[in-house]
């Protein structure tokens, strides 16, 4: 296969440096963007060809913005756009203060719609490109603890199944990669948790954390499935990576069918009496 260059947000950990890392051991080009590039100078000195490094901080759209044209004008073109960077944020609702809703929601949701409009027009003029959006299973599936970050993975897998569609005409594929738990820094230093409020102690939101020997996922094997997705013409449009994904994203869309069936009449009660069906 040609070598292709790929464009990829939050690369100095979990799925971003496995993708960066795979990448370039088969000989394709990265434009590898982070808050703090300083753990990619390695990776920089044995691929100084295969790579460029941008520092980034995705919730500056104008820098977002920058990043991506100078990587569009460094390597000529861009095959694929990764969306990767993000983090988890664990609390309560009304734990949760002013700042930190807006800051999960600005990173996890305003910088993918930011980054897929600014790709856009790159790839349009190129006669297409592949975008990748990582969501999670919590883009299919909500628990409690996490209602916000749950708010910007499904806003991820709304905008991103429409833009799929109105992108499709100019050659621009959109892969919304689904994750289980996996052996990354989510739960660490890519989570933030909010101020404890005791009215909570003793609840389900104060469950101890999954250990990192019950995360089934292996970032290698999500990064080389990503990767392979990313090959593919045409792409599916949706990647469950995980047993634990495969499943519970399985047991939410079973309930969610189950209730609308079980409206089915209520449903079709409520159309204008003067309505007729033509199917």
């Amino acid at each position: 296969m040609t070598a292709r260059t790929w464009f990829i947000t939050g690369t100095t950990s979990g799925f971003g440096r496995e993708l960066t890392e795979q990448l370039l051991a088969r000989g394709d080009r990265v434009t590898a963007t982070a808050r703090n590039p300083e753990p990619l100078q390695q990776l920089q000195s044995r691929h100084r060809d295969q790579l460029r490094i941008a520092v980034l901080d995705v919730t500056d759209t104008s820098a977002l913005r920058r990043a991506l044209d100078a990587a569009f004008e460094h390597w000529g073109r861009v095959d694929v756009v990764v969306s990767n960077a993000g983090y988890g944020l664990f609390g309560a609702a009304e734990e949760l203060s002013d700042a930190d809703i807006e800051r999960q929601l600005v990173t996890n949701l305003v910088a993918p719609i930011q980054l897929a409009r600014a790709a856009t027009p790159h790839f349009r003029a190129h006669g297409g490109g592949t975008f990748v959006q990582l969501s999670s299973l919590g883009g299919q599936a909500a628990y409690p603890g996490m209602s916000v970050y749950h708010a910007s993975k499904w806003g991820v897998e709304g905008f991103f199944e429409s833009y799929a569609a109105e992108v499709a005409g100019f050659g621009i594929q959109t892969i919304i990669v689904e994750p289980g738990m996996a052996r990354t820094a989510f739960s660490g230093r890519s989570a933030a948790v909010a101020a404890v409020d005791p009215a909570y102690d003793g609840s389900v939101l104060r469950a101890e954390a999954v250990p990192v020997s019950a995360q089934r996922g292996d970032p290698r094997k999500v990064a080389a499935a990503i990767i392979a997705a990313a090959d593919m013409e045409p792409s599916p449009l949706r990647l469950a990576l995980g047993s634990d994904a495969y499943a519970m994203i399985g047991e939410a869309l079973r309930t969610r069918l189950g209730i609308l069936e079980a409206q089915k009449s209520l449903a079709l009660s409520t159309d204008s009496d003067d309505f007729t069906a033509t199917d």
